[in-house]
């Protein structure tokens, strides 16, 4: 068998007998329970262990191992389902009961965030215990009416979308906080963007109904502008009026949440399979690494071993929100925890190993990526793509961002692609002015949608981000190219544009001159690689002065293909001999390539 690398490789279930392992791998059930009890974890023949656990013995086996998977139904698009109902889904139903919702707030800036909840926390914490809170942890549970509600302590829509960008479900509700006296503003709009691409259901809170200039008729006609009707006008958007600031309307408010929690089914198996999201970390000089964990499914306990991405530890001690030590923790509860070996990700998946040589095991196969096994599995499109995946009928709309620099230019914009809808439709998530900001790229990754900007710039993070979360960004100056490209994407007739690829920056340091060859910079490569077949700039004072083409590349009067960073090199440029030190030298070449 050794000889047929195919014979190695081999496809387990989520869940499988030690008994079933055995007869797939062609080995005793003896030695799978020895290689078991090796790695920490006590079972017999007929008892069910989990794909990880299977996979680490398969692996000690020689075996290379995948999930097996199942064929899904066409229609079925997976990565409208929220995080928690996926990762449940191979639950026992019968096992399954309610689990408090997790609650988090976006809105405006200085529309009452933050106010709001620490007028929740303060009101609705059990007696006694309110001024008990002397540490942050992130995130708090609320007693109301015998009901708990679980609150991120982390407003903004930056985090919550970074969130669902790595593959976690920032929270089951949001509430949106809206000033009565200032009304739906361009962060508001935005916000309302994240929150409708999440599939999250959405309770307004119009907030500063204290204020003199409250408006709130004018409010409700700004809601039902982008599309949350309030419920007293017929809408199915609860809109809650309350001052935060006087703790007026919190109870309103908090029966909405409840209202909203009970239709929606919000379950767990507290005895299942333990998983969850980190929701902050910070390393502390005293205690070591502190991680904010808040548990989606089944108990976590002191001792277990958690692993999140790179990251994995056994529990030391775990402290609820007020600071006490606790034993356990069950779905919907958020802990501080201790024990990890390093600071994890905020908004990564975490979930609970057999043992810290598991861990380990884990890690080196390089095969039981959790996070990449949770994510949704379809990658963000490029228009290139586009038609290829409306052919195979893995899409069945192109979802698109828009920023402009006037709203004089959005509105045709809209108006025109709204007009290109036919074999796939065009859903608009988010529309607004001014460039295009790193907000708006983890929408795009989180939704799977295009970035397109319109006579706006992305500056180097920007593209940087969009280059590591995937994302495809189309940057136009004329609007009929902008919507001829996207109605030729949807036809299947865009060819991949060309752009440029920077390859590596180096720095002159002396200047000389060569007889054949005129001036010739000393440089020394201070990021990535020169190559010799690249084209060149150079940058002085931050401002392009010359482009073009290498006259010659040399190590050590040798003529060389390519120089890497750490490296000095000789540069001779075509058709230019105006060096100075200090000036930069970048390489780049040109691709076709969807990202810009």
């Amino acid at each position: 068998m050794s000889g047929n690398v195919k014979e190695k490789i081999i496809e387990l279930p989520a869940n499988i007998t030690v008994r079933e392992l055995a007869q797939r791998l062609d080995a005793s059930p003896i030695d799978i329970i020895k290689n078991l009890m090796s790695n920490g974890v006590m079972a017999n023949i007929n008892q069910m262990i989990d794909f990880d656990t299977a996979a680490i013995v398969a692996d000690e086996m020689g075996f290379e191992v995948s999930l097996e998977r199942f064929e899904q139904a066409e229609e079925e698009d997976t990565s409208e389902i929220p995080l928690w109902r996926r990762l449940i889904s191979d639950e026992d139903p019968k096992s399954l009961s309610p689990r408090p919702p997790v609650v988090t707030i976006l809105g405006h800036v200085d529309h009452g965030k933050t106010t709001l909840l620490d007028a929740i926390r303060h009101t609705s914490v059990a007696s006694g215990e309110a001024g008990g809170i002397t540490q942050h942890i992130g995130a708090y549970q609320i007693s109301y009416q015998g009901k708990a509600i679980t609150f991120l302590d982390t407003p903004g829509h930056a985090a919550f979308t970074a969130m669902r960008a790595r593959g976690a479900q920032g929270a089951d509700i949001v509430i949106l906080v809206v000033a009565a006296d200032d009304g739906v503003m361009p962060q508001t709009r935005e916000a309302i963007a994240h929150a409708k691409a999440a599939k999250v259901p959405i309770i307004v809170s119009m907030n500063k109904m204290d204020k003199p200039n409250a408006d709130p008729d004018k409010v409700k006609q700004q809601l039902s502008e982008v599309g949350l009707i309030p419920d007293d006008w017929d809408g199915d958007t609860i809109v809650v009026p309350m001052s935060a600031k006087k703790s007026q309307g919190l109870e309103d408010l908090l029966e909405a949440i409840i209202l909203i929690a009970d239709n929606m089914e919000i379950n767990a198996n507290p005895n299942g399979k333990v998983f969850g999201t980190i929701v902050e970390a910070k390393r502390d000089k005293s205690r070591g690494v502190i991680a904010t964990i808040l548990v989606q499914n089944g108990t976590i306990r002191v001792g277990d071993v958690i692993l999140s991405g790179s990251v994995y530890g056994r529990i030391r001690a775990m402290f609820d929100q007020f600071g006490h030590r606790i034993a356990k923790a069950g779905p919907s509860t958020p802990v501080s925890v201790m024990g990890l070996n390093e600071v994890p990700e905020a908004g990564t998946l975490f979930r609970v190993v057999p043992s810290e040589k598991a861990a380990r095991g884990i890690l080196k196969a390089k095969r039981l990526d959790f996070d990449k096994l949770t994510a949704p599995t379809k990658k963000p499109l490029s228009l290139e793509q586009l038609f290829e995946q409306v052919q195979s009928g893995d899409i069945k709309e192109l979802k698109i961002i828009i920023k402009a620099d006037v709203q004089g230019s959005l509105e045709p914009i809209i108006s025109s692609l709204e007009d290109l809808g036919g074999e796939i439709g065009v859903n608009i998530l988010h529309a607004a002015t001014g460039n295009i900001g790193e907000n708006d790229v983890l929408l795009a990754s989180a939704s799977n949608a295009i970035l397109i900007g319109f006579n706006v710039q992305a500056d180097a993070s920007v593209k940087r981000l969009a280059e590591i979360e995937g994302v495809s960004i189309r940057i136009y100056n004329i609007i009929y190219r902008l919507t001829e490209d996207i109605e030729k994407a949807l036809k299947g007739m865009l060819e991949p544009e060309e752009h440029e690829v920077r390859t590596g920056m180096a720095e002159v340091l002396a200047v000389f001159s060569a007889s054949k060859l005129g001036k010739v910079a000393g440089c020394k490569v201070i990021e990535g690689e020169l190559r010799r077949n690249g084209k060149v700039r150079v940058i002085r004072n931050n401002e392009e002065i010359f482009k073009g083409d290498f006259a010659s590349l040399k190590r050590h009067q040798d003529d060389v293909r390519l120089v890497k960073q750490g490296f000095e090199c000789g540069v001779g440029i075509r058709g230019f001999n105006d060096y100075e030190v200090g000036d930069i030298i970048e390489c780049f070449t040109i691709e076709k390539e969807e990202i810009i």
